[in-house]
């Protein structure tokens, strides 16, 4: 190799040669994009310009995430996934409309005429086509209309609700519509959820956006998350305990409730029929009662049940104690009305006032109440929560009726004391008999962990439930165990009863108000409510079946939900037995 040859090799493998080639390249390149903008700012600005006045600035929404909404756990009950929104530019797509319409309908299930329409629309390049796709469908859509050469379709993010669990809590839930909520906690709780969209305008020239042109972004601020009570596994428990007693029974509908005892929480809310809340307008079409919540939205009279606050006020009140000796007639006659009489004939019987609760006699009920004057008992009842709404955050909650007592005649007495003549919703009922639970105190009842605010501007949650006695401790307690004598073996309840604890609940079967007729139409509600331990109660459980078509009462059809409901409760949350001894109040005398 020849000397120059050499110092050659030398130079070019210097740390310094490598250097200045390195600095000449980046020297070219700059030069090149000095160049652009020189013939950007300088030389051909009217020409850019002018394309921004003709095809014009364009605004595009930034949508946010909406917020989670999900259960005690942190388990997603709805959820913000990703989708797309379809975007057209008429400018380009129109030569091809009607091609790019037919697939665009027959794809994303669009209405063709308004697809079409808006892809023809003139004076914009920029026409929404569809919300909330699929980002998996969106662009397998938009590949098969590239490989078609269609031009002016794009895709931009959207996203999109999906309800894992599909129709779990949906009654509470609810859904959204293509650009607003329609129903269920995602409506009432709509500010928490939405957030923000943002927005980002630009301006376009020949479809395209113009480099360097006037432009402007606000970022979205996503959705708060909302929290709920829920035990999203209890939920699916009750539910399908629930929808299953419902078809045995050929009911219409059925609702169940389970409280946490000692805080109200509610831990599962349960309507059937209900709905899939990922594929809600077919629903919608079929029965538009199946979204909502029966189990505040509907009132009924709830019946025997009752009949254990009406004890509970006899015994606080001091008119009677669970010895107390009743002489049961085998009817009580009414001037002017329909004797009372019980659901199974018998002579006239001697029981207990214990015995009259385990049994679920009118008429010793009516003979025990009529010791209590109509307005005092009207307080105890409106102070169990009865006649009055909840305010736990659900849309369209009924208050029920409770008649004030000041205009309560005798026969109006009789029959409230034994629950008919009042009206109530299920969360009510359910509350209430917790309160018996809860050694004699009301305890708000709660769907949503913290505080959160509605729709209405109603502060809710579990910071905002309070507190109030009803009912001594000692008449709580004594109401309790009353109540255990119902799921004895041989009596009406004793299908509730669950193995090796001590449960006290109450069976419920009462007439229900026909909607033509305004009066009495023969079909019933049965219901059972209950908790357990009965002696140490960790959680209440409120069933309720509507026109069921088989001829049982509450502790026929009810009953086994309770149980089912109840035993699964107590396992997955470790209560173990409290081994103490049943209740042995007599019921005969």
């Amino acid at each position: 190799m020849s000397r120059l040859a050499r110092s050659r090799r030398e130079a070019s493998g210097s740390p310094m040669f490598r250097l200045r080639i390195g600095f000449i390249v980046i020297a070219m390149v700059l030069s090149f994009f000095g160049a652009r903008l020189i013939q950007l700012q300088a030389i051909d600005p009217k020409s850019y310009a002018a394309m921004a006045k003709r095809d014009g600035v364009i605004t595009a929404d930034l949508p946010a995430d909406r917020g989670a909404i999900v259960d005690r756990s942190g388990v997603e009950l709805a959820a913000s996934v990703d989708g797309m929104m379809v975007i057209g530019d008429p400018e380009l797509a129109r030569d091809d409309a009607p091609q790019i319409a037919r697939i665009l309908a027959e794809r994303l299930d669009l209405d063709y005429f308004s697809t079409l329409e808006r892809l023809r629309k003139s004076g914009t390049r920029y026409q929404y086509l569809a919300r909330r796709v699929p980002a998996t469908k969106a662009e397998a859509v938009l590949k098969e209309l590239d490989e078609l050469d269609y031009k002016g379709i794009t895709l931009e993010r959207d996203p999109m609700r999906n309800y894992p669990s599909d129709d779990i809590a949906a009654n509470l839930i609810g859904f959204l519509g293509e650009d607003e909520p329609l129903a269920g906690m995602e409506r009432t709780f709509d500010t928490q959820l939405a957030g923000t969209d943002g927005k980002a305008t630009y301006e376009v020239g020949a479809g395209y956006r113009i480099p360097l042109g006037e432009s402007t972004t606000v970022k979205p601020k996503n959705g708060e998350t909302l929290q709920l009570t829920i035990d999203r596994d209890v939920q699916f428990y009750t539910q399908r305990a629930l929808a299953a007693a419902v078809t045995k029974a050929r009911a219409d509908s059925g609702t169940a409730v389970v409280l946490d005892t000692k805080t109200g929480q509610t831990l599962a809310l349960a309507d059937v029929p209900t709905f899939n809340a990922n594929k809600p307008p077919l629903e919608t079409k079929r029965n538009a009662k199946n979204l909502g919540a029966r189990s505040l939205s509907e009132p009924y009279e709830p019946g025997s049940v009752e009949k254990a606050l009406t004890f509970a006020a006899l015994i606080d009140a001091g008119k009677i104690t669970p010895r107390t000796r009743i002489v049961v007639p085998s009817e009580i006659k009414r001037a002017g009305a329909a004797p009372i009489g019980d659901h199974w004939d018998h002579d006239k019987i001697k029981l207990t006032a214990a015995g009259v609760l385990a049994k679920s006699s009118n008429i010793g009920t009516v003979i025990a109440a009529r010791r209590l004057p109509s307005e005092t008992l009207y307080d105890y009842l409106t102070s169990f929560g009865l006649g009055q709404r909840t305010n736990i955050g659900v849309r369209g909650e009924s208050a029920g009726v409770v008649p004030d007592g000041a205009t309560w005649s005798e026969g109006t007495h009789d029959t409230i004391a034994f629950g008919q003549g009042l009206s109530v919703n299920a969360m009510q009922m359910a509350a209430a008999v917790n309160t018996l639970a809860n050694g004699g105190v009301y305890v708000d009842p709660s769907l949503v962990m913290g505080t959160a605010t509605t729709d209405s501007g109603q502060k809710v949650g579990t910071s905002q439930a309070g507190t109030h006695r009803v009912v001594s401790e000692d008449a709580a307690r004594q109401t309790a165990e009353m109540m255990e004598l119902v799921t004895a073996e041989g009596e009406a309840g004793s299908a509730a009863a669950v193995p090796n604890y001590r449960v006290a609940g109450k069976t419920g079967t009462a007439q229900r108000v026909g909607k033509d007729c305004r009066c009495y139409d023969g079909t019933f509600t049965v219901s059972f409510g209950g908790f357990a331990p009965a002696d140490d109660p960790r959680f209440t459980v409120y069933v309720v079946l509507q026109n069921p078509r088989n001829g049982m009462g509450g502790g026929g059809n009810a009953g086994p939900v309770f149980k089912q409901v109840m035993t699964y409760l107590l396992g997955k949350y470790g209560v173990k037995p409290t081994g103490t001894t049943p209740s042995t109040l007599p019921i005969e005398w």
